[in-house]
């Protein structure tokens, strides 16, 4: 890399200022780094997120899943979709993506942790491409792709419950690939150069939006909130040439989202719903409800406050805001404003989305709420993102500063493979964990089919569990859902509870 790069100018930073290249005040301190660290320490997160996908191949139904499967055996995608609508819980979005994984049968569930990491990584990956070139700027090669990277194991991996965070197909896709899917808003900005482009950005957004409002209620509210703050604070934020159109595409994705929770809270699924686990509209803005939501958002601050793996979207920031060059021939759409300013309205944004999206489940689990973690990611990858747009500052500020931008690079680097490691612990724990249940799973299969084959209509069933996932007659027999649903799945009249492991 050339030691006059060219200066780059970003929000927080004055435009008639120059910034260092990516070498730093110092001269060619990171020269080096620029052109081998990025792609090398990329590899650590990518190749944990190939051995957690690999290890998805253990993975087998459990708690929804057994209801899920006959469903769509019998009645196919759209019989298991139209239930939804109208018995369940009213998320078509939702009932498609199940539908998807579910048709397989159990190869489905073996290939979604797979599919799913692909889709988060590649999403994640083009938003932050498309982000930087509205802002005018290029990063060296690798570094959009490691930043993508550390951020989907740092959202996806320091959760209380990585099963149901990443391998259990019925909670991932309502609450892990929802807020990943809407950062898919951003990649249509890229074609905004024309007229017809722009449109096609809109209509874009617009038909995300309501796939999202019939897909996640949590995920919802997030989008909702952050579209508002970016409605809000685009005079400070846009030039003056592209305010009208940042207005149209968060007014359009408003609207979006808004269009599908009309769909998804007036389907008579949604009234069971509500009705089953007394959500109505009173009862969940009530006093009571607000104050222990309240109480239970704060347990879960401080939860995730205290995570510390959670730092390495910092260091992957501070790489990127070190590393990053100017591009001339494609200005900035952005202003200078002051870093302070765009952190707080992250921060504000995390906190009000946070405490709505607890709100909403409060109903669901009651005092429980702080220790559904599941939920949590609907507002997790926001406050993922704004972590990683503080390391970016941070890194762009050292280097304004002149400091040794090499041994920052360092810091951070070595920063990115601890909590690669250190993910990669409890992964690896899980992932013996899943081996011993399909083991079990498989062996139990076996003999309810061999059974059912010889004419048998009612068998024995002894709960598999794994991480807490519901199992038929599991908490000590206290639970004995879903064992309807299991029974059916094997074609049988009932099962009964088994004490110990079948034959």
């Amino acid at each position: 890399m050339a030691t006059g790069a060219p200066s780059v100018t970003l929000p927080g930073e004055p435009a008639e200022r120059s910034v260092p290249g990516p070498e730093g005040a110092n001269g060619r301190s990171v020269r080096g780094w620029t052109a081998y660290g990025p792609p090398a320490l990329a590899a650590l997160p990518l190749a944990l997120l190939a051995m957690a996908a690999w290890l998805g191949r253990h993975v087998r139904p459990s708690a929804d899943d057994w209801c899920f499967l006959p469903q769509v055996r019998d009645h196919g995608v759209t019989g298991l979709i139209g239930k939804f609508y109208g018995t369940d819980n009213g998320r078509l979005g939702n009932g498609v993506l199940v539908g998807l994984y579910a048709k397989p049968g159990i190869a489905g569930h073996q290939w979604f942790a797979a599919v799913s990491a692909v889709v988060i990584l590649a999403l994640l990956w083009g938003a932050l491409r498309t982000v930087l070139r509205l802002a005018g700027c290029t990063a060296p090669r690798g570094v959009p792709l490691l930043v993508a990277a550390m951020t989907a194991v740092v959202f996806l991996f320091p959760t209380l419950n990585i099963y149901k965070t990443f391998y259990w197909p019925a909670s991932s896709v309502s609450h892990t690939v929802a807020p990943v899917l809407a950062c898919a808003a951003v990649i249509p900005l890229a074609w905004a150069r024309s007229h017809s482009g722009r449109r096609a950005a809109l209509a874009a957004v617009f038909a995300i939006g309501c796939f999202l409002g019939t897909l996640s209620e949590e995920t919802s509210a997030v989008t909702l909130v952050a579209l508002a703050a970016g409605l809000l604070v685009r005079h400070r934020l846009f030039v003056p040439r592209v305010r009208s159109y940042a207005r149209a595409w968060c007014l359009t994705g408003i609207a979006g989202v808004a269009t599908g929770l009309l769909v998804l809270v007036t389907s008579p699924g949604s009234r069971q719903r509500r009705e089953r686990y007394g959500a109505r509209t009173g009862d969940l803005f009530s006093p009571a409800s607000l104050a222990e939501s309240f109480h239970g958002f704060l347990d879960i601050l401080g939860t995730v406050l205290t995570t510390w793996q959670y730092v390495g979207a910092v260091a992957a920031g501070l790489l990127l805001g070190l590393l990053l060059r100017g591009r001339s021939s494609r200005p900035s759409v952005l202003l200078p404003c002051r870093p302070g300013f765009l952190l707080a309205v992250g921060a504000l944004a995390v906190v009000v989305s946070g405490y709505l999206c607890t709100v909403l489940t409060y109903p669901l689990f009651g005092e429980a709420v702080a220790r559904a973690a599941r939920t949590w990611n609907d507002y997790l990858l926001l406050y993922v993102l704004v972590l990683t747009g503080a390391g970016a500052l941070l890194g762009r500020a050292l280097r304004r500063a002149g400091w040794r931008t090499g041994a920052v690079a360092a810091a951070g680097a070595a920063v990115c493979a601890a909590c690669c490691a250190g993910l990669a612990v409890p992964v690896g724990d899980l992932g013996q964990d899943l081996r011993v249940r399909a083991e079990r799973w498989d062996h139990q299969d076996r003999w309810l089919r061999e059974h059912v084959a010889r004419g048998a209509r009612v068998l024995p069933y002894h709960p598999v569990s794994i991480s807490g996932m519901g199992e038929p007659f599991g908490g000590h027999r206290h639970r004995p859902w879903p064992a309807r649903c299991v029974a059916a799945y094997y074609h049988l009249s009932r099962v009964t509870f088994a004490p110990g492991r079948l034959p």
